[in-house]
């Protein structure tokens, strides 16, 4: 089922795309010379680099792809990327930077909804068009007709992120009565503990515990210990890497086993966080985008991902790629469609009420 959904989010990407882009034709195209310069924030250091790195590189061989082909629209493609260092921060200057002084011709969404959000501000001032890289209800608040989402979470995200762990937690005999909800008082954690909130209310399950931490939080043993207080059922957990981990060492030092827990934990994804964390993630229900199984291998990706794994040891990422890797590709064949079927750099700015997400 999570296959077709995948093939029809591309298509539905692809046809919303390409009528958010203005079609027309002018002297611009005889400069088949210059490559189209597509920009992008990107983490590269900081917590949320095993993923972001993941991300180039499937995008890195996309542009080697579609230069390959002989580029779009008769013009070679280049990526402009800058380190976010997963510092929300520094969003906001490198799109800046990008359009004002890289001019570059487009610009895609980095990875992640915490980086993504701040992009928006800028985003929407300079009335462009963005493809974000995993975002969560990134644009909730905003409303803005030209933003679009790579993410499987459909028109309900926030609750769509969790849906899955509560459906499994209720399907158990007996069913869990209470649930505690944590959650980095960060954009991403927010947004999903909300949809966790409103899942447990609809499970009709009791909520004990229900609190933010600080982003900067290192030792997560006195948060474990007052969840544990409670006695919850099941615990939903959502995090991005750093805490993530933190979270299960803690649980796993304290010793502390509800009947389910996991939920919303970014990061455990990644090859090298299962390496480091083995079985101290025994008992954890979490949740996955992309794995290697019959229902998901539609054409195209295995071989990406035949690419990918031969170029993820010199490049010192995730030597699997599961996780983001076919969907940085993805995001960029989104773009790439739009523009070849309206022939066109143009972003459009009129609305469109189904594409505020």
């Amino acid at each position: 089922m999570l296959h077709d959904a995948t093939h029809r989010a591309v298509r539905y990407f692809a046809r919303a795309l390409a009528a958010c882009v203005l079609l027309f034709a002018g002297a611009a195209w005889a400069q088949s010379g210059e490559p189209i310069k597509i920009g992008y924030g990107i983490s590269q250091t900081g917590g949320l680099a095993p993923n972001g790195k993941s991300a180039l590189l499937a995008q890195k061989i996309w542009e080697e792809d579609i230069n390959a082909k002989g580029g779009l629209l008769g013009r070679p493609v280049k990526l402009i990327y800058y380190d976010d260092q997963t510092n929300p921060a520094t969003v906001p200057g490198i799109y800046t930077k990008l359009l004002d002084v890289d001019k570059v011709d487009l610009i895609i969404g980095g990875y992640g909804t915490n980086m993504l959000a701040p992009a928006m501000p800028v985003v929407v001032q300079k009335k462009k068009m963005l493809i974000g890289l995993f975002g969560l209800a990134v644009n909730s608040e905003f409303h803005y007709p030209n933003y679009f989402a790579m993410i499987p979470s459909g028109p309900a995200p926030k609750t769509a992120f969790t849906k899955g762990f509560f459906d499994t937690a209720m399907a158990q005999n007996p069913k869990p009565q209470t649930v505690a909800i944590v959650a980095a008082d960060a954009e991403f954690s927010v947004n999903a503990s909300e949809g966790a909130r409103d899942n447990a209310k609809a499970a009709g399950l009791n909520i004990v515990y229900d609190k933010r931490y600080p982003p900067s939080t290192t030792d997560f043993a006195p948060i474990v210990r007052a969840i544990q207080a409670t006695n919850p059922d099941i615990v939903v957990i959502c995090s991005y890497p750093p805490d993530s981990v933190g979270m299960v060492k803690a649980i796993n030092e304290i010793g502390f086993k509800p009947k389910m827990m996991g939920g919303g934990l970014v990061g455990l994804q990644a090859t090298a966080i299962k390496t480091q964390l083995g079985p101290l993630l025994n008992g954890f229900v979490n949740y996955d985008f992309w794995l290697p199984v019959p229902k998901m291998d539609f054409p195209g990706v295995a071989d990406f991902l035949k690419k990918y794994q031969a170029k993820a040891g010199s490049e010192g990422v995730d030597p699997l790629g599961y996780y983001i890797g076919p969907w940085g590709y993805a995001q960029m064949e989104v773009l790439a469609q739009a523009i070849v079927e309206t022939k066109s750099l143009n972003d459009e700015t009129r609305s469109r009420p189904w594409s505020a997400r």
